[in-house]
């Protein structure tokens, strides 16, 4: 089996990739953000035989020294860290160049350095802006429609670079809206499941009416692994998407309907984007992955959400209901 690092291992979806390769049989080398309370963010929550097959270094993926020791010996590297907020990197995009794209250098360098055997490099179905035309398909035209989507258009463009100018194995994946467990309260989901779960009967909410295409986070980390598994994969861009959509609107109700039919949607006026930055409609295309990959989903909406309220009510008290999360 492989060696791999996985960056931003701590975070929600590269916690769940962690645990998917260690129980296909995979050496991980989880890269987690440095911290001075030695604290690993959710692999702190992964079970104990899962975390003892796991190497942890922490670190920064601004600092190229600390990557490059990082991915030494490691066969596949998949680049999760990243800044994700899109209202935070409204008033700190500096702090995206730095992360997103420059961490992203370091990680290409340094995969140039030692020979990477095989690199992935995570997007976003925000770098498409609000769809063109639907399925949005890997042709789709980039749009940078907040300083996170502008970053993750420069970081993609980057590997994208490396991989026609060095004829690296590098392939960009690019998930749409994943949910789940261990997911931030700053994402749509867990912030309307949080307010049910503690009893609000206001829930506050910015706009309705974009659409989004949601993954449930296990499928997310399969694709991943799938895309990884493939020669063919190498210098494309791919889709990991549902190909279905459904409104925030709609969302929120079948929520409160399972949760909380007394509970009512208000308009909190700072949860809502700036007008030209919203994103109004996603729904991706699974084409690709499917043709050239082994992958396709396996929860269903209604058995995904299932999942996650269930982690919600045995983990509320880890979320600040009471506060914005940006």
């Amino acid at each position: 089996m492989s060696k791999i690092l996985v960056t931003g291992a701590d975070g929600f979806i590269g916690s769940h990739l962690t645990e998917e390769l260690v129980e296909q049989g995979h050496k991980v080398k989880a890269f987690a953000y440095y911290n001075s309370f030695n604290t690993w963010g959710w692999l702190d929550t992964l079970p104990k035989n899962i975390m003892k097959e796991v190497e942890v270094f922490t670190g920064d993926v601004r600092d190229p020294n600390g990557v490059r020791e990082a991915m030494k010996s490691m066969d596949e590297v998949y680049h999760l860290a990243a800044l994700i907020a899109i209202p935070f990197s409204y008033h700190s995009p500096d702090t995206y160049v730095d992360t997103n794209i420059k961490g992203t250098l370091n990680v290409l360098q340094a995969a140039r350095e030692l020979d990477t055997s095989r690199l992935l490099i995570t997007s976003t179905s925000e770098v498409y802006g609000t769809a063109q035309y639907v399925p949005i398909d890997e042709n789709h035209p980039f749009q940078g429609q907040s300083p996170y989507s502008a970053t993750k258009i420069g970081a993609d463009r980057l590997a994208e670079s490396f991989y026609r100018s060095f004829n690296m194995p590098i392939t960009i994946v690019r998930p749409f809206n994943t949910y789940g467990p261990r997911q931030s309260a700053r994402a749509v989901i867990p912030t309307i499941i949080t307010q049910l779960l503690a009893g609000k009967e206001e829930i506050e909410l910015g706009s309705l009416t974009p659409t989004r295409d949601f993954n449930y986070v296990k499928d997310t980390a399969n694709g991943f692994i799938e895309i990884a598994k493939s020669y063919k994969t190498i210098g494309e861009e791919i889709n990991i998407a549902t190909q279905q959509e459904i409104s925030i609107g709609q969302l929120a109700e079948e929520l409160i309907r399972q949760i909380n039919p007394k509970a009512k949607i208000v308009c909190d006026e700072q949860r809502l984007r700036p007008e030209k930055s919203e994103v109004n409609r996603l729904l991706g295309s699974n084409e690709k992955i499917m043709r050239l990959t082994n992958w396709k989903p396996n929860y269903t909406f209604e058995r995904g959400l299932a999942e996650t309220i269930k982690f919600f009510q045995e983990n509320l008290e880890k979320y600040k209901v009471d506060i914005y999360n940006i």
